[in-house]
């Protein structure tokens, strides 16, 4: 059976008030990484000419939006 569906978020994620209920986010951001990972495949692929370069420019483009949102993040100093 289906459960009830809060749309108020802050009233759906309390732990002790609506447990029975299911509590739906808005927005997903492995979608906004997975973004980030594409394009900068793109970027780091467009030159490769050898197996090594292909290899170094999956690394960096798997790593490339973590360093971004973490050079962001420090100098918002959040």
């Amino acid at each position: 059976m289906d459960k009830k569906i809060s749309s108020d978020h802050k009233d759906c994620c309390s732990p002790k008030k609506f447990k029975h209920l299911r509590c739906h986010h808005h927005g997903n951001p492995d979608a906004i990484y997975g973004l980030g990972v594409i394009g900068a495949l793109f970027y780091f692929l467009q030159g490769a000419q050898g197996f090594s370069e292909i290899i170094t420019g999956i690394g960096k483009s798997v790593f490339w939006p973590a360093v971004l949102m973490f050079e962001l993040l420090t100098y918002l100093q959040l």
